[in-house]
């Protein structure tokens, strides 16, 4: 055996969600971009704030070596200050300091340094159904497995139950998202007190220690609702986040792993999360991109553009006779296919050159994820698309 077969296999298998994005962009070279509906990615067609570039073009004026150069492992000390500084605002005193927080480069990496500051081969890691699929990809290469739990099937929320069922001795972590991918819920104060409830209750029984990872990219864009403050509920918390949705930046790969003061095992923590970042190559974030997020933490997210759109594809799918979760956050909508198999209901829609994900790679079957964050005009001169694929099961 010449290779890796484990990474031979994540190669090859390729994301779902990846290849109907590449689909689609072969689709609009071909017949012209106004006539595909690519909903699949989940990525901001809303621009980044003003700050950015203005942040942006103030560090172009620092001297090359202090801009370009190498930052400490878990990010400039400053930057680090201005981020718990900002969470201690939102989350009240204590939330944060700089020595709490890594910076990352984005979701995906404080994903994998978290589970890999936790994890050791042979354990177990509880997801959520449905899921971001790359959830499984990061379990297993901690050397964990992946064990499903399902959501509420009618609210989507945390099925504290499921979870209590899925967990064994072996179990040292449980991730979570909110506000969610792919449905767009947003786990209440009420549902995280009762997931805490279970978790401390199956530790005490079985005599371990069971960690909360909260991976929070969409924490910014939500509707009228309370997005928690998970170590608020559960000491044992890492926090992951990412400024790719919040500040319109995916494709600059920035983020942070917050330790919360409050998590019982802090002390190990921090040098566990610097040394998964160590082993896994995730040092230095992208140092100018760094200084961005310090100057533009505080900057709000473009939601009213995202609940524009909300509004119109849910007003658009329900006068068609859809049926669809109402998303309180992110930019998902969940909408139940018309037929039990989610993958044949898809090549339905794609041939009418609607691009949806069909959720069995999520996690469960009989839903597709629609991503709003592509234009508005996008979703208006999509409806005669949906409305065909609601007639061609009539």
């Amino acid at each position: 055996m010449s290779i890796n077969e484990q990474s031979y296999a994540y190669g090859a298998s390729k994301s779902s969600i990846r290849e109907i994005a590449a689909y689609g962009a072969a689709r609009k070279a071909q017949i012209g971009a106004e006539g595909v509906f690519d909903f699949s990615l989940g990525n901001p067609s809303i621009p980044s704030p003003d700050a950015v570039r203005e942040s942006i073009e103030r560090s172009l004026r620092l001297p090359p070596a202090q801009l370009h150069g190498y930052t400490p492992a878990p990010g400039l000390p400053f930057v680090r200050e201005r981020l718990a500084a900002s969470l201690c605002r939102r989350h009240g005193e204590g939330a944060a300091t700089a020595g709490d927080l890594y910076l990352t480069c984005g979701a995906a990496a404080s994903l994998s340094i978290s589970l890999h500051a936790v994890v050791n081969p042979g354990d177990e890691v509880i997801v959520i159904a449905p899921y971001f699929p790359e959830y499984r990809v990061w379990v297993e290469a901690a050397g964990a497995a992946c064990v499903e739990a399902m959501a509420d099937p009618e609210t989507f929320q945390i099925d504290a139950e499921a979870v209590r069922d899925a967990i064994t001795p072996r179990t040292k972590a449980v991730v979570i998202n909110s506000p969610n991918n792919p449905v767009g819920s947003v786990y209440s104060a009420q549902n995280l007190a009762a997931l805490a409830d279970v978790l401390r209750e199956r530790e005490g029984a079985l005599g371990t220690a069971i960690y909360l990872v909260a991976d929070e990219p969409y924490r910014e864009i939500s509707y009228g609702v309370e997005v928690p403050w998970v170590p608020a509920a559960y000491d044992r918390t890492l926090v992951c986040y990412s400024y790719s949705k919040s500040l319109s930046l995916p494709g600059e790969r920035i983020g942070w792993v917050l330790v919360p003061p409050t998590n019982p095992d802090h002390d190990r923590l921090v040098p566990a999360v610097a040394g998964a970042g160590r082993s896994l190559g995730f040092v230095c974030a992208p140092a100018l991109f760094q200084r961005v997020v310090a100057d533009c933490c505080d900057v709000p997210a473009d939601v009213e553009a995202y609940a524009r759109n909300r509004e119109a594809l849910t007003r658009g799918l329900s006068e068609l006779g859809y049926r669809y979760i109402e998303p309180q956050g992110a930019f998902y909508l969940w909408v139940k296919a018309l037929e039990p198999d989610a993958n044949a209901f898809f090549e339905r829609a794609k041939a009418l050159e609607l691009l949806p994900v069909p959720s069995d790679s999520f996690g469960c079957t009989g839903w597709v994820r629609v991503g709003y964050c592509v234009s508005y005009e996008t979703i208006v001169n999509s409806m005669p698309a949906w409305r065909k694929l609601a007639e061609s099961y009539r």
